[in-house]
């Protein structure tokens, strides 16, 4: 009698799983990028092959899409900065700081993470209103009335107004990524730089850094792909307005299913695709180089 071998048991247990990626991931997918080479529309029920046409039209200077493009870039470069800086200091406050309610405070920071994006933008929509708004007002109470703006109506800053309200919501969950990061050092390479009379910058350079570069990439390729997707923060708080200055290349997508232009949206969504795909892998690679190794 034949015994059948226990590590072939695993294999029946993801098969499931591999069925519902194939259904609901790899043949959408494979669908859209097909869609993108076609002039499928609602104004029509006749699909035919267009080749680059989609692509043309979104890089096309006649159209405001490389605008897109660019805000959706300025975006997540910007969050990814202020989010891993932002998360980087406050994970080490309150690890390597006081610990009297680092858990309350750590709890008070992440609260924001759980909102939906709606609700934060109805918030901050109501906070950034230039004329009744609790910012521009409580800049006034204090004589600061010159620092008032039309945060999210001026062209000039819109943008970075939505890059702050989503730095303020995400920063939370980037904290508690590094903080688990931070709390895997070994104490003993601290204890020995403590030794050695090494300050805080020391070690934060030398020890602290280089350790945490495996979670620093995490983190950076999670912001990369929250950033290159970015749809309804900015929607919530301007609906990528005023004019074109907030849109990005989701609410391109939104728009041009929405007017029905099906073939335009799936090409959006596979250059999309395309750019997740190259820069997480560059920066992958790229921030593996300043790993540490064993």
């Amino acid at each position: 009698m034949r015994v059948r071998s226990k590590l072939n048991y695993p294999l029946y247990f993801i098969l499931p799983a591999l069925v519902l990626y194939l259904i609901f991931s790899i043949i959408p997918s494979l669908s859209g990028i097909f869609y993108s080479f076609t002039n499928w529309s609602s104004y029509s029920t006749k699909v035919d092959f267009v080749g680059l046409e989609n692509f043309k039209t979104i890089f096309s200077a006649s159209e405001n899409y490389l605008l897109f493009i660019k805000n959706t870039f300025i975006f997540t470069i910007i969050t990814i900065i202020a989010k891993t800086v932002i998360g980087l200091a406050l994970a080490l406050l309150l690890t390597e700081g006081t610990k009297r309610l680092a858990y309350f405070y750590r709890m008070l920071i992440y609260i924001p993470v759980i909102l939906p994006a709606i609700a934060v933008g109805l918030i901050f929509k109501s906070i950034l209103n230039p004329s009744t708004g609790l910012l521009n007002t409580s800049l006034s109470a204090v004589g600061l009335g010159v620092l008032a703006q039309k945060w999210l109506t001026n062209p000039h800053i819109a943008l970075y107004s939505v890059i702050g309200v989503d730095t303020w919501q995400g920063v939370g969950y980037i904290m508690v990524i590094l903080i688990a990061g931070l709390q895997s050092i070994p104490r003993e390479y601290y204890e020995v730089a403590d030794v050695d009379g090494a300050g805080f910058w020391a070690k934060l350079i030398h020890i602290t850094l280089p350790m945490m570069m495996p979670t620093i990439t995490i983190v950076t390729v999670l912001n990369l792909l929250y950033g290159l997707k970015v749809f309804d923060i900015v929607y919530a708080l301007t609906n990528g307005g005023p004019g074109f200055a907030t849109d990005v290349i989701y609410t391109a997508v939104f728009q041009a299913f929405s007017q029905g232009q099906w073939g335009l949206g799936t090409a959006f969504s596979s250059l999309l695709f395309v750019f997740m795909s190259v820069l997480g892998y560059f920066v992958i690679r790229l921030m593996d180089r300043g790993q540490v190794r064993d």
